[in-house]
């Protein structure tokens, strides 16, 4: 009982579509807005998910916004797409309409139980003629699996539903629910028990593999330059399978021909076949198999192919992408969006930080996300129109290019003329008024900041991965890999598909340890102190957490074990402490403060540094190493759009980010005002104390470099006030300036930093 996947008259159309079905959605990035429209699978028996599907594809939407959705019912979904564990969804969702129940709810597909893919994800399938690998009884939240005697595949069991509880069967069965996807492995999800019914063996039933794969009738199949393919046609039931023949039909049938004529095929049994493809022209080559059967259901058994022609590319697209446009522009996002080319079916975005991208893709080869593309990456590759590049960070001018193409395989065929151009800046800190019910001249100014950050939007624990990891620390490699780096120690984890604590060997490290809390154990139930994203960074467990352990922080004169940037040892006194690795130093002093203010008088207690860890670390945290940190290594625009990001979700911010001075007023060992703060000391002066020009004179180079924060711009201005060399959009660490281009004389060099504009004079010889 197998149905159409796919509701279509002509595929692989030399025509794209702007997202308007689900299909389309699940080319967008994560982090695009979407608007589909469904049926929904499931009502509230699976909680808050409500999988659903059009004609098309299949996608989740989560949010407790659908809660009045009833299984069948047409609803129309705006959110953005999202990812938890593999599962590909929309969440949050901004809007969405319930228009009632739907005249036609979808029939399920069935399936064999290795063909669960993520073309099926979201929609409703069946397996049957499984048996359940466990015995006993159902219980809630729980992963089971059944075999079909050689392979298995895993059935999620919801509390929520009336399964949690019964029997599990011990015959064969049939199984309907939602294809879910957990981490690598989809799964089944019955919604209820008649979903789990005996199986009954139907007297006729085709399935059709193509190389030894299944493919769904409604199918597309890309069969490349190959020459030929096998075929195979099985029958699962009972009594004798007639096939009818078969005919091609298209706008390129005739390159296509089949020996699959009028035969009889019994029961349990199948027969091979061969599907021959002679292209006769260049380009994309496409036509489609009917397969005409006496299974009621899947009659005819249609297959869509897409080929190549004698060039070995697909067809060029005749017009590119056009109006490239830039929306929801901030610190740490960004969205871009483009009319479709004339002819084309997929686009490749290339970007830059800095400069406008030259690098062009040559045909014939297949792009990932993250490929480097001459002096450029790829930030999308897909069918959609609009991409959410990863790893924006604050203050950056990123430049980018869009190109149409065809094809995919190799065989792809790039349109490198007129391509759709632009560029946008990220923002900075959007502080606004944020900060103005709190001033450091008033002695309740440690007080009035905590009221200010906390309370705030509680993100779980278990969220952290779906918000911080997905949407702002996981970036791009290449080959369409993903990369999260250790703050301690600076390691990279190169992974592919989602991100996974567990195969990643990465952990969710409280900067203030769970330990120090007054409030500890906090995390059974969770706490807002145990969960604030402000705190949490995500390391290296075994070799990084577990040697950080509860450890104050410090600088270590002894080491006793390293890895990559951080290391573990004595400091000068003899004591143990854990030093991270240069660059993160001011990060993981802002997220100390920031936890001891935001928390300070939680459960009644002083929330200040602790002075004696426990028994076995008898001494505390060094709240001087952590202040001497802050001013050293000052916030850079990764740390500004973290703070934003956390402030989009959270609703809070981290104040020693937005205010190097706040800190002065602290005395975190007892969290007590400090009336006279840095001695006037504040971030103008605090950058340049940390400005270096050398050497002083200068005759062939001036060297600058500013301490803890990167240079974004500067001028070199001479005593009449004549700017003789100035330079903008930079994001260095160091500049050097070609001194043999400048006359003799002094010069003031105004330097601009993140953090603000210092200066300094210097004279060239």
């Amino acid at each position: 009982m197998k149905k159409l996947i796919i509701i279509t008259a002509t595929l692989f159309s030399a025509y794209s579509f702007g997202q308007a079905n689900i299909a389309d959605a699940r080319g967008y990035s994560v982090g695009q807005t979407v608007t589909v429209s469904g049926v929904a699978t499931n009502g509230s028996e699976l909680g808050s998910i409500r999988y659903m599907q059009d004609g098309t594809a299949g996608i989740a939407a989560y949010g407790n916004t659908l809660s009045g959705v009833q299984r069948y019912d047409s609803i129309t979904v705006t959110g953005q797409i999202s990812e938890f564990s593999g599962l590909l969804e929309i969440s949050p969702i901004t809007s969405f309409t319930n228009h009632g129940a739907a005249v036609n709810p979808p029939a399920p597909v069935a399936i064999g139980i290795t063909t669960a893919s993520e073309s099926l994800e979201s929609e409703l399938i069946q397996v049957d003629n499984v048996t359940f690998v466990q015995s006993g009884t159902f219980a809630g939240n729980t992963t089971y699996q059944v075999t079909d005697g050689t392979n298995q595949f895993d059935v999620r069991i919801n509390t929520s539903t009336n399964i949690d509880g019964t029997t599990i069967p011990t015959g064969p069965v049939s199984i309907v629910g939602p294809e879910g996807q957990f981490n690598t492995n989809y799964q089944i999800v019955p919604r209820d028990l008649n979903d789990i019914f005996t199986y009954v063996a139907p007297t006729t039933e085709i399935n059709v593999l193509l190389n030894g794969s299944t493919v769904l009738t409604g199918s597309n199949y890309f069969i490349g330059n190959s020459s030929s393919i096998s075929v195979t046609i099985e029958n699962y039931g009972v009594g004798n399978l007639n096939i009818l023949g078969s005919a091609f039909a298209g706008t390129n049938a005739a390159d296509f021909s089949s020996d699959i004529t009028a035969t009889t095929i019994g029961a349990s049994s199948s027969q091979n076949f061969t599907i021959n493809f002679t292209p006769t022209g260049n380009g994309t080559r496409t036509a489609s198999i009917a397969i005409a059967n006496d299974d009621s259901d899947e009659n005819p058994y249609v297959i869509n192919f897409e080929g190549v022609g004698l060039d070995n590319l697909a067809t060029e697209p005749t017009g590119n992408a056009s109006n490239l446009t830039f929306n929801n522009v901030q610190a740490y996002t960004l969205s871009g969006s483009y009319n479709a080319g004339v002819g084309a079916t997929k686009y490749l975005v290339l970007w830059k930080n800095g400069s406008a991208v030259t690098g062009v893709p040559v045909d014939g080869t297949t792009y990932m996300r993250g490929d480097i593309v001459g002096d450029a990456r790829v930030a999308y590759s897909g069918n959609a129109t609009g991409f959410t590049p990863r790893g924006i960070i604050a203050n950056q001018n990123y430049y980018f290019t869009v190109y149409a193409y065809n094809g995919q395989g190799g065989f792809e065929n790039y349109l490198t003329t007129s391509p759709a151009t632009g560029n946008v800046s990220s923002t900075g800190e959007a502080i606004g008024s944020y900060y103005s019910s709190v001033n450091t001249a008033n002695t309740s100014f440690v007080g009035d900041l905590t009221s200010l950050v906390n309370p705030h939007t509680f993100i779980s624990y278990f969220n952290y991965k779906q918000t911080m990891m997905n949407e702002f620390e996981v970036k791009d490699t290449t080959n369409g890999d993903s990369y999260a780096t250790c703050i301690y120690s600076g390691h990279r984890e190169v992974f592919s598909g989602s991100f996974d604590w567990t195969a990643t060997d990465f952990s969710r490290e409280h900067v203030f340890c769970h330990s120090w809390m007054p409030t500890y154990p906090a995390d059974n139930p969770e706490q807002n102190e145990y969960t604030d994203l402000h705190n949490l960074q995500p390391v290296n467990f075994s070799q990084v957490n577990a040697a950080r352990s509860n450890y104050p922080l410090g600088v270590v004169v002894t080491v006793e074990s390293s890895y990559e940037g951080c290391k573990l040892g004595l400091n000068a006194a003899g004591k143990r402490v854990f030093e991270p690795r240069d660059e993160m130093k001011g990060n993981v002093a802002r997220s100390m403060m920031y936890e001891a203010i935001s928390y300070n008088g939680t459960g009644g207690a002083t929330w200040a540094f602790p002075s004696q860890i426990s028994f076995t670390v008898p001494y505390g945290q060094d709240a001087d190493i952590i202040k001497q940190w802050h001013y050293n290594d000052l916030p850079d625009n990764y740390e500004i759009a973290r703070n934003e990001y956390v402030y989009s979700v959270q609703g809070n911010r981290n104040p020693f980010i937005d205010s190097v001075d706040f800190a002065c007023y602290i005395d975190f060992s007892n969290m007590n005002y400090i009336a006279a703060g840095c001695g006037g000391l504040g971030i103008e002066e605090l950058l340049n104390e940390n400005l270096n020009i050398y050497p002083v004179p200068a005759r062939e180079a001036v060297y600058v470099q500013v301490n803890g924060t990167t240079i974004t711009g500067y001028s070199l201005v001479d005593a009449q006030g004549r700017v003789v060399e100035t330079k903008d959009n930079m994001d260095v660490v160091g500049v050097k300036i070609n001194a043999g281009n400048v006359e003799a004389g002094s010069y003031i060099l105004v330097v601009n930093t993140p953090l603000g504009q210092t200066s300094k004079s210097v004279v060239i010889q």
